[in-house]
C-alpha cells in the first residue's frame, strides 16, 4: 500500500501535472483560473479517484472518509509540520488565508447539511459543483478584489490617522514584482518574497527565460497554488545549480577540466533540474530509469521505484521534455489511466486490510489513506516554509481542500445520481461521518483563531498546537466510528465456517 502511495505521487508529479500545465498553456487560461481548475485536479487526483472508486465500485464510505481525513490533514498537520520544523517565525498575510478559509467554511457547511440525513440526492450534489464554479469566478477576480479591499483598508487607516498623502499600503501591495525583478529593492516588501529573492541574489547568475518567469510568478499577483509551485521549483533549481557548480569545480581541480567544460556542465545541471527549464531531453529526473542518482537516499529511492519508473517511461510520454511537448493530451489520458489503476489497487488493499483487522472503511480513509495521499504535499509545503514562504504553503493547503470537498465528492455523486441512475440517491453507510465533518469545520475555526491569536505568525508554538489538535481529531473520530460515544456503525459481517 505504501508503494502505491509513492507510485501515485510519481505519476502525478512527473507526468500528470506537466500535461495539465501544457493544457492550460494551450487553452490560454489565466494563472488564477488554471490553479483553481486543472492544477487543483493535478494535486488532488488521488483523492478524486479514490472518491470515484468509493462511489462506483466499492459502494462504501472510503472515498468520503479519505477526503475528510485528507482535509483535516492538510489544515492541521501540514500547518503544524511547517510551523514546527520551519526553524523560523514566518509572518502570514490576511487576505489569502481569510479568503480560502471563508469559502471553505461555506463548503463544509453545505456538506454537513447535505449528508445530515445520510443520503445525497442529485440536486445536492449539483449544488456542490455550482459552488466550485463560483469559487473559480472568485479566483478569476481575486486580484481586483484584493486591490479593492486594500484601498478600503488604506482609506480607513488614513481617515483614522488624519493622513491623506500616504502611499505605504500601495507600495506593500505592488512592490513584490519590483523586488523580484531588481536585485536590490528599496521598498518595504513582504518578507516572504524578499527571503527567496535574497537567497537567489546571494549567488548571482544569468537567468534563463524560464527562471525569470518563475521569479515573477512567486509574487502576490498570482494564486497561492501557482506561487507555491514556482517557489518550490526555484528553490530546487537553485539548489541543483549550486550542487552542480561545486561538483564541476571539484572535477576541474582533480581532472584539470577547462573552464568552458565546467560552465557547460553547470548549464546542463540547471536546465535538467526539476523546473523543467529550457534544456533538451537530458536523461535526468526522478522518472528516468537509466541514470543512477547521487546520494545513498536517492539511490535507494531509485532502486525501489525502478520497476514503475521503467513502465511509466515507456507508456507515458513526458511532455515536460521538448520532444514530447505536442503529445500532452496523450500524456494526460495515459497518466489518468495509471492514476485510476493505482488508486483502485490502493483502495482494494486498504479495504482488504480493514476487513481483515475489523476496521471500518471510514477509519481507514480518515487515517491511512488521507495521510498517504497528502504526505507529498506536506513535504513540498515544508520545503517552501523553510525558505520563509509559510504564507504560500498554508494558503495552498487550505485552498486545495475546496477542490476536494466540492469536486472530489460532488462530481462522482452528480454522475451517479444524474447520468448513470437518474433520480437515485447516494447512501452513506456510516452515521459517524457527520461528526467527522463537524470536527473538520471546527478545525478550520480553531486554526484561523490560532493564527489570529498568534499575531498572524507561523512558528513552532502554532505548529505544535496544530499537531496536537490533529492527534485529538484522529482519536475522537476513531472512537466515534467504533461506537464508543454513540452508536453509529453496525458490527462488520464475518464469515462463519
Amino acid at each position: 500500500t505504501i508503494y502505491m502511495f509513492c507510485a501515485l505521487a510519481l505519476v502525478c508529479d512527473d507526468y500528470f501535472v506537466p500535461s495539465l500545465e501544457k493544457l492550460c498553456e494551450r487553452l490560454q487560461l489565466s494563472e488564477d483560473v488554471a490553479g483553481a481548475t486543472f492544477m487543483a485536479a493535478g494535486s488532488s487526483a488521488p483523492e478524486l479517484f479514490t472518491s470515484i472508486i468509493g462511489v462506483f465500485i466499492t459502494k462504501g464510505d472510503v472515498g468520503v472518509g479519505t477526503i475528510v481525513g485528507s482535509a483535516v490533514f492538510n489544515i492541521l498537520c501540514i500547518i503544524g509540520v511547517c510551523g514546527f520544523f520551519a526553524g523560523q517565525a514566518v509572518k502570514l498575510s490576511h487576505w489569502a488565508l481569510l479568503r480560502d478559509s471563508t469559502y471553505y467554511t461555506f463548503s463544509i457547511t453545505a456538506l454537513i447539511v447535505f449528508i445530515y440525513d445520510e443520503e445525497v440526492c442529485w440536486w445536492e450534489s449539483l449544488i456542490l459543483i455550482l459552488m466550485y464554479a463560483i469559487y473559480i469566478l472568485i479566483m478569476k477576480f481575486n486580484g481586483r478584489a484584493h486591490r479593492y479591499f486594500a484601498r478600503r483598508k488604506k482609506g480607513s487607516v488614513n481617515l483614522s490617522n488624519g493622513l491623506t498623502g500616504s502611499t505605504d499600503l500601495e507600495d506593500n501591495v505592488t512592490c513584490d514584482a519590483t523586488a523580484v525583478l531588481l536585485k536590490k529593492a528599496n521598498f518595504h516588501c513582504t518578507p516572504s518574497v524578499l527571503m527567496v529573492d535574497e537567497l537567489l541574489c546571494a549567488y548571482p547568475h544569468q537567468l534563463s527565460f524560464s527562471e525569470a518567469g518563475m521569479r515573477i510568478m512567486i509574487t502576490s499577483h498570482f494564486s497561492p497554488r501557482t506561487r507555491l509551485t514556482m517557489a518550490s521549483r526555484m528553490l530546487i533549481n537553485e539548489r541543483q545549480r549550486l550542487i552542480n557548480t561545486s561538483e564541476t569545480r571539484v572535477n576541474r581541480i582533480t581532472n584539470g577540466d577547462s573552464d568552458s567544460a565546467a560552465r557547460a556542465q553547470g548549464r546542463r545541471g540547471l536546465e535538467n533540474g526539476m523546473g523543467g527549464g529550457e534544456g533538451e531531453d537530458g536523461d535526468s529526473g526522478p522518472s528516468v530509469p537509466f541514470k543512477i542518482p547521487a546520494g545513498a537516499g536517492n539511490k535507494l529511492k531509485w532502486i525501489t521505484m525502478w520497476p514503475l519508473s521503467l513502465l511509466l517511461f515507456f507508456t507515458v510520454p513526458n511532455c515536460a521534455k521538448r520532444r514530447w511537448e505536442r503529445w500532452f493530451m496523450v500524456s494526460f489520458f495515459t497518466a489518468t489511466i495509471w492514476i485510476a489503476g493505482l488508486s483502485y489497487i490502493m483502495v482494494w488493499m486498504v479495504t482488504v486490510i480493514g476487513f481483515t483487522l475489523g476496521i471500518p472503511d471510514v477509519i481507514m480513509g480518515i487515517t491511512f489513506l488521507a495521510a498517504g495521499t497528502s504526505v507529498p504535499d506536506c513535504m513540498a509545503s515544508l520545503i517552501v516554509a523553510r525558505q520563509g514562504l509559510g504564507d504560500m504553503a498554508i494558503s495552498n493547503s487550505i485552498g486545495s481542500n475546496v477542490f476536494d470537498i466540492l469536486v472530489g465528492l460532488g462530481l462522482p455523486w452528480t454522475v451517479q445520481t444524474l447520468c448513470i441512475d437518474y433520480g437515485s440517491t447516494i447512501h452513506l453507510n456510516s452515521r459517524g461521518l457527520i461528526f467527522s465533518v463537524g470536527l473538520l469545520l471546527a478545525s478550520v475555526f480553531v486554526t484561523v483563531l490560532g493564527v489570529h491569536l498568534n499575531k498572524w505568525t507561523l512558528d513552532w508554538r502554532l505548529g505544535l498546537a496544530c499537531i496536537i489538535l490533529y492527534a485529538i481529531f484522529l482519536c475522537i473520530s476513531i472512537l466515534i466510528e467504533f461506537n464508543v460515544f454513540v452508536f453509529v456503525n453496525l458490527p462488520m459481517c464475518r464469515d462463519i465456517h
